[in-house]
């Protein structure tokens, strides 16, 4: 099935195009977040390293450019709120906490070792800057919902970004947060989903096919627009269109990425929802990195 892409101006709602130094700012931090993100991996000879290395634009485009938080105060009041409902991309998540400066650098080397406040899965009750413990998949965009809501009897005009997976989109409650959040207008509620094509159990349009995802959303009720979800520019385009409609409606940024991105090694591995990566494989990786951002 040929999936539709819609763009800020079909959509109705136009963006400039993002400064050289907006774009170059973000593609930095996405390169230091996925070499954050090796090491870590390297720490424990595996894990949830392929989508890490995928949302890595993503979530920088998020962490350095959209957020609105501060570093010292994570339960500052007025902080937009980043909720990972796919609790284990959260190597992802501690690389770009790092790098917005909510952890020190240093303590990534702790991660999913004993003790340590950086846990394979995310827990809100261990990291600073972790609003939602996830993992359970499904349960991330029904509780944004909630929190979305409350924000709004509150009068607090924060927005809330709730991050999930495209295996998520098999979850009925997903679906159920989402005719939830068109009814109660939550303009202040962005969806951001990660559309790597692969599950656990396989890819995900044998596992159960959601499409075609825009048309689906929008007949929810939200506005929707489906990227390239390793493309800076449309990334920040794409985050600033949705930032920029004026009505109630809930927005979604649908966003297609490459398990592996950056590291061609990595790219073409195969059964690399949960990566097993050689001893001498982590070097090769760091080189590949940087040979790809040249």
């Amino acid at each position: 099935m040929t999936q539709r892409s819609a763009s800020p101006a079909s959509a109705g709602c136009t963006t400039a195009e993002p400064s050289p130094h907006r774009q170059e700012a973000v593609a930095a931090f996405a390169h230091r977040m996925r070499h954050h993100i090796i090491d870590m991996g390297e720490s424990q000879g595996q894990g949830y390293v392929g989508q890490a290395l995928g949302v890595s634009d993503l979530l920088a485009a998020v962490y350095g450019d959209q957020l609105r938080y501060r570093p010292e105060d994570p339960h500052w009041p007025q902080r937009d709120r980043f909720l990972l409902s796919i609790g284990h991309y959260a190597i992802a998540q501690y690389a770009a906490l790092a790098e917005a400066g909510m952890i020190d650098t240093a303590e990534l080397a702790t991660y999913a070792t004993d003790d340590s406040r950086l846990p394979m899965s995310s827990m809100a009750s261990y990291t600073p800057g972790v609003e939602i413990s996830g993992g359970s998949l499904g349960h991330g965009l029904p509780v944004a919902v909630g929190m979305a809501l409350g924000l709004q009897h509150q009068g607090n005009d924060a927005r809330v970004y709730d991050f999930l997976s495209d295996g998520e989109l098999n979850e009925g409650a997903t679906w159920e947060a989402a005719m939830g959040a068109a009814h109660h207008g939550l303009g202040n509620l962005i969806a951001l989903v990660d559309l790597n094509a692969l599950q656990a159990d396989g890819p995900t349009a044998s596992v159960l096919s959601a499409d075609p995802l825009v048309d689906k959303w929008e007949a929810f009720g939200w506005h929707a627009l489906r990227i390239d979800g390793n493309d800076v520019p449309a990334l920040l385009r794409g985050l600033e269109a949705l930032r920029g409609f004026t009505d109630d409606r809930p927005r979604v940024l649908l966003c297609d990425t490459t398990i592996g991105k950056g590291v061609h090694l990595l790219e073409n591995r195969e059964r690399a929802h949960f990566m097993r990566v050689d001893g001498h494989e982590w070097q090769i990786a760091r080189e590949q990195l940087d040979g790809s951002a040249r």
